[in-house]
């Protein structure tokens, strides 16, 4: 399988200009025999959509949508300000096409609402997490939208549910806390961790560029099931990466160390039931 890492900047509210952007990444990926071409979180309308006096949210039926979708042979994640047909709510989704048909769309499950980061104030938050197929059925795949990821159990439970290749796509920018932590090496930490504890593929693709007080520092790469980086994208700098993965990798992994095997979903559960009945978090 041939997967496309568009590491690109984003135009904030242009999304007529972002499309076009895209569609010609879309072209140039499906000549080199792309499978899946991945985009960075809200790629289509640039991160703050706050700052926006126009509305930039797109329907699933937006003709865009469809134009690119159509201009792909396999498939395509796209990210962008999902609206509701009927005007209530906006999500931050991401949306698989395949052969020009829509297959999942992911609505970001965690939305960050610290510091400068108002997601929750301009976005509702999703309410599934499921793996989807890709290549035709073939295999099966996941989305995690940036801090979805740090949120380990949204990656167990894709695993469970069939994913053999998850899909992040990001707008992580640099450390605003940098004396505490480096967020290179924190995505590094966690793509890693995702690809050998949970033995799949981890395509992480972020963006690059400046958006008001926020830098976006690329870094996109791919993690393979030992956790082992196999390919990456520069940082701080468009790069448009194609890199080949063998799915029959994450069976060998699977079946020769069977950590995903034995879940034991039925303890989780029990478990979880309890805490909710202790007063957990609902």
């Amino acid at each position: 399988m041939r997967i496309t890492l568009a590491q690109l900047d984003s135009r904030l509210g242009d999304v007529d200009a972002n499309v076009d952007r895209a569609e010609k990444v879309i072209t140039d990926a499906a000549a080199d025999g792309s499978d899946i071409v991945v985009f960075p979180e809200l790629f289509l309308s640039g991160f703050g959509v706050g700052e926006v006096d126009e509305d930039v949210s797109m329907t699933l039926d937006d003709e865009r949508l469809g134009r690119l979708a159509d201009k792909t042979p396999g498939g395509v994640l796209l990210s962008f300000p999902e609206a509701q047909a009927h005007g209530l709510h906006t999500y931050n989704s991401a949306a698989y096409y395949e052969g020009g048909q829509l297959v999942h769309v992911h609505r970001k499950l965690y939305l960050p609402n610290y510091s400068i980061f108002e997601e929750r104030k301009h976005f509702l938050p999703g309410q599934t997490s499921r793996a989807f197929p890709v290549r035709g059925g073939r295999h099966r795949a996941a989305t995690l939208i940036c801090n979805d990821a740090w949120q380990p159990q949204l990656a167990f439970l894709a695993t469970q549910d069939g994913a053999m290749v998850m899909l992040v796509p990001a707008a992580s920018a640099q450390s605003m806390f940098p004396e505490r932590y480096d967020s290179r090496d924190y995505w590094r930490g966690i793509t890693q961790f995702f690809g050998r504890m949970y033995q799949l593929y981890v395509v992480f693709v972020n963006r690059v560029g400046d958006e008001g007080k926020l830098r976006f520092w690329g870094g996109s790469h791919v993690v393979d099931p030992w956790g082992e980086v196999v390919a990456e994208c520069v940082e701080n700098e468009e790069h448009v990466l194609n890199v080949d993965i063998d799915i029959n990798q994450v069976r060998r992994r699977r079946r020769d160390i069977p950590l995903v095997r034995e879940a034991r979903l039925g303890l989780i559960r029990r478990e979880v039931d309890r805490l909710l009945d202790e007063g957990g978090d609902l």
